[in-house]
């Protein structure tokens, strides 16, 4: 079993939105925030044919069973970079977990951020979902602020 890792191209699509609904799914339970009704978190369409975002998908035996992006974005002024990359659309299928397709689409991903000349990399990452958080710091990721949180009312 070889994994290999590639852009993403527009014949995707229906693929990686189901892929978003995943993600979806898994996080309500970590965010009572998200509306009841189905949502999209991202454009898809145009991320994947955006300049400043590179969506990459892991491939099994020509089958898509992992996906994310980084996207580039703007530093503060009062930070050192200028740019800075954000990952997000971290997703693999199930039955494809464990087999170190998330490291190979951060690889994948890191492999076009330092194309862009840019070193500083950021995600967030739901506070109560331990795994993802190992899975992370397995990569090279350090906790470097809490967003916090309170509803009123």
């Amino acid at each position: 079993m070889k994994v290999t890792t590639r852009k993403a191209l527009l014949k995707d699509l229906d693929v990686l939105l189901d892929f978003e609904q995943g993600i979806i799914n898994f996080e309500r339970p970590f965010d009572t925030t998200l509306k009841d009704e189905k949502i999209n978190y991202y454009d898809l369409e145009a991320m994947i044919t955006s300049n400043d975002v590179f969506v990459a998908v892991a491939e099994i035996d020509n089958e898509i069973v992992g996906s994310g992006y980084a996207r580039i974005e703007s530093g503060k002024p009062y930070l050192k970079h200028n740019t800075y990359a954000y990952l997000g659309f971290m997703f693999v299928k199930e039955n494809s977990r464990g087999k170190g397709v998330n490291k190979l689409i951060i690889d994948a991903l890191n492999l076009w951020i330092i194309s862009q000349g840019i070193e500083e990399v950021r995600l967030d990452v739901y506070v109560d979902n331990p795994g993802a958080i190992r899975a992370y710091e397995k990569a090279g990721f350090k906790g470097h602020l809490l967003n916090m949180r309170m509803r009123l009312g």
